[in-house]
């Protein structure tokens, strides 16, 4: 278990292991989320992080075919 101080800001610094299991740096951001039992803090990802994360070996799909195949999922379900 982790802990640091509030400043008289309300502001804190999070411990390196913290950091660190966040995989977050400076200048990243954090989430907070208020649960009952206590806070959750997350790192917030940018979307550019996921590029290239889903490969595809098939061949290039047009918007046409993906919209296509949408309206197709939606109306079997």
């Amino acid at each position: 278990m982790f802990e640091s101080s509030i400043t008289i800001k309300g502001q804190t610094t999070l411990p390196k292991a913290v950091r660190d299991s966040l995989a977050v740096k400076a200048g990243d951001k954090v989430r907070y989320a208020i649960l009952d039992e206590g806070v959750l803090i997350m790192p917030v990802r940018p979307t550019s992080r996921l590029i290239g994360s889903l490969k595809y070996d098939g061949p290039p799909v047009s918007l046409e075919d993906m919209e296509e195949a949408i309206a197709e999922g939606s109306v079997e379900g």
